[in-house]
């Protein structure tokens, strides 16, 4: 699927783990990810924000019930949509079928994320200005890293560097690709709409919102009922972003996603889309293996 299935998602980016770890990585990695989510995102969120005991001992509860109810409620969908994908291994599809299967993924995001939101809630009024210094200067430093990865590079290495990322995923799935497949990479990532300048814009823009937001409310929480307002509609901000301009370039880069993904599925050889059916399997057994609580 299209790699959005990955600012507050910098601060909520680690308690969307829990849904990421199922995101496609390696099998026997999601099943140590899912398990150890709680304590994973507990830690990602405390490098970012440097929580007090008070904070984590709060945090480390909700990331826990959170868990809980993720088996319970949200693995079952995962499960029938990997039995759905499973069915379309073998079949040509279309990037309609793709697009629509990934704005039917959608929702989930928003479902976790509005699980998710007391927690938020709770930890925002919470921070003080020492650790949104330490949050603003942990945002510079992920800046640093994305600008010297992406914009500081040539247009050729920025092609190569997503030529080859596409490779890797594509080749996870349907195992080594054929040169034909490999030049129609190429060939798409040469066409394509990203843009490094846009995403960076993007980025800027959420960790401003979410800086600016979180310094309001630890200066004036406000009456009772405005947290949950300011923190509701940031996160509506980060999930729908209110540029215009990145609006489109994001729908712009669905579309040619779906397009890629089913050129690349429809050009797999029959050995390649056995290797996708049990990459499929895999996943589905994992997920059901993880629907019950770990000992």
């Amino acid at each position: 699927m299209p790699s959005q299935f990955s600012c507050l998602r910098h601060i909520i980016g680690a308690l969307l783990l829990v849904l990421a770890t199922l995101g496609l990585s390696g099998c026997s990695a999601v099943k140590l990810s899912y398990n150890n989510a709680p304590e994973l995102t507990y830690w990602w969120l405390d490098s970012y924000l440097d929580l007090n005991e008070t904070q984590s001992l709060k945090l480390r509860s909700d990331l826990t019930a959170l868990q809980a109810w993720h088996r319970q409620m949200e693995l079952p969908q995962y499960v029938s949509t990997l039995e759905r994908l499973q069915r379309l291994a073998a079949t040509e599809v279309t990037p309609l079928q793709v697009c629509t299967l990934y704005e039917e993924l959608r929702p989930r995001l928003q479902v976790l994320l509005d699980r998710a939101e007391p927690t938020l809630v709770a930890l925002a009024p919470t921070l003080t200005a020492t650790q949104l210094e330490h949050l603003a200067r942990q945002f510079n430093k992920r800046n640093g890293k994305w600008r010297a990865e992406w914009l500081d590079n040539s247009a050729a290495e920025q092609a190569a560097r997503r030529a080859q990322q596409l490779t890797d995923r594509a080749e996870h799935f349907y195992g080594p690709l054929e040169e034909a497949q490999l030049a129609m990479l190429r060939a798409s990532v040469a066409r394509s709409v990203f843009d490094a300048d846009v995403k960076y814009r993007e980025t800027l823009r959420r960790q401003q919102d979410a800086l600016q937001t979180l310094r309001q409310l630890q200066a004036d929480p406000g009456p009772a009922g405005h947290v949950k307002t300011a923190v509701h509609a940031l996160l509506e901000r980060t999930l729908n972003s209110p540029a215009a301009d990145y609006r489109s370039y994001a729908e712009r880069s669905t579309q040619e996603n779906c397009r890629l993904l089913a050129t690349l599925h429809n050009s797999a050889t029959p050995a390649q889309r056995q290797r996708l059916l049990e990459t499929l399997q895999d996943y589905a057994a994992d997920a059901r293996s993880l629907m019950a609580p770990s000992r």
